[in-house]
């Protein structure tokens, strides 16, 4: 379901979430407002550059074991922001070509790249976009039935996105409505930054101050809460560099987990 966007509707003015985030992680598609949000960020929090890309780390390490550990062949990649290296569906399918996965965003920008993303994927596997907020998850749920099968085990992703909303209660709806929706056997990856350090902190208040939408970071135990009911992966949730690493781990303020819906 790719919905149609006129890309005209991108205001290059004030910057944008996932148009931050590709300039942290060395991509190309943003703007100067962007830039000058994230390098406010950046000059009280310099680690924010790192995080960025342990992130993507993370997502490698979690959706890497989830295709080839666990057999997962769904993905739905809710807030999935602009693609940079190794996506989600390039991670998955390099193990398991016929993984079909469902992008999730609502940033116009996003569209115009998920088109060209979904003529690049395996003859046996399959790659759509939904645009759409994650604060409506029938509207999700709703698109990514229209590829995956819901009787067979999904693999959601929330990956660094729900700082967006500051009631974690919805939050926790939020998650709660789309792992419903999914069978025995689904998995849920989640992280998000932390509240667990002063700079960071202050990082997110110069993003305020930059123009940039607020982000609230909570701590660990308030991330735990997504969690409830499903079955902790091991090694739990942990700074994401921390989560099975291939290289020794950084300290880091952004925890995540992959759990198991029993």
């Amino acid at each position: 379901m790719a919905d149609s966007v006129d890309p005209a509707a991108i205001d290059s003015e004030v910057p944008h979430a996932a148009r931050i985030w590709n300039y942290w992680m060395g991509g190309k598609d943003n703007y100067a407002s962007d830039r000058a949000a994230g390098d406010a960020v950046a000059e009280v929090y310099p680690q924010i550059v790192t995080m960025a890309r342990l992130s993507r780390r993370f997502l490698v390490r979690a959706v890497g074991h989830l295709a080839g550990e666990c057999g997962i062949r769904q993905f739905i990649d809710i807030g999935t922001g602009l693609p940079t290296m190794q996506n989600t569906h390039e991670v998955a399918q390099s193990i398991a070509p016929e993984s079909r996965i469902v992008y999730v965003d609502n940033d116009p920008l996003v569209l115009v790249h998920a088109r060209a993303l979904m003529g690049s994927v395996t003859g046996e596997g399959a790659t759509t976009y939904v645009h759409a907020d994650y604060h409506d998850p029938d509207r999700i749920l709703d698109g990514a039935r229209e590829m995956l099968d819901f009787g067979k085990p999904v693999a959601v992703m929330f990956m660094g996105v729900l700082g967006y909303e500051p009631d974690l209660a919805v939050v926790r709806g939020i998650v709660g409505r789309v792992m419903d929706a999914t069978p025995s056997g689904s998995h849920l990856v989640l992280w998000d930054g932390t509240d667990t350090g002063a700079e960071v902190v202050e990082g997110a208040e110069k993003l305020v101050e930059s123009g940039g939408v607020p982000y609230v970071l909570r701590g660990p135990e308030q991330l735990a809460r997504c969690f409830e009911g499903l079955e902790m992966v091991e090694p739990g949730l942990v700074p994401i560099s921390e989560w099975r690493p291939d290289t020794a781990p950084v300290p880091i303020d952004a925890y995540g987990a992959v759990a198991r819906k029993p």
